[in-house]
């Protein structure tokens, strides 16, 4: 059975940092694409990043891009979304994912696999 399970998230203070973690079992992590996504209430399911299973090669949505690192720990079948200097837009639901497409799928159609998310809280 394929799963994906979040954690880390909880409540920090803005310029503070968060690190989470994606944990795989069913399936080989390097095997595939693994991205991370946000979601708040009424809107949206959003790309944040990921990495991708051929190359690692990475994405990052401009919103986060200089403030948030995406790395694989292959002997863990573990994915990290490091995130700081976090401001209160980034308050969310975040969700990692895992897709068989090469290279770095944005859309959430392109990940077959999703976790049950974790809640990320940032106060101002």
């Amino acid at each position: 059975e394929v799963q994906l399970v979040e954690s880390g998230g909880g409540l920090v203070q803005a310029g503070g940092s968060l690190r989470l973690s994606c944990a795989v079992s069913g399936f080989t992590s390097e095997d595939y694409t693994i991205g991370w996504f946000r979601q708040a209430p009424g809107k949206e399911r959003e790309g944040v990043s990921c990495i991708g299973s051929s190359d690692g090669s990475t994405y990052y949505a401009d919103s986060v891009k200089g403030r948030f690192t995406i790395s694989r720990d292959n002997a863990k079948n573990t994915v990290y979304l490091q995130m700081n200097s976090l401001k209160p837009e980034d308050t969310d639901v975040y969700y990692c994912a895992a897709s068989l497409r090469v290279g770095v799928p944005k859309a959430t159609y392109d990940y077959a696999y999703w976790g049950q998310g974790t809640q990320v809280t940032i106060s101002s």
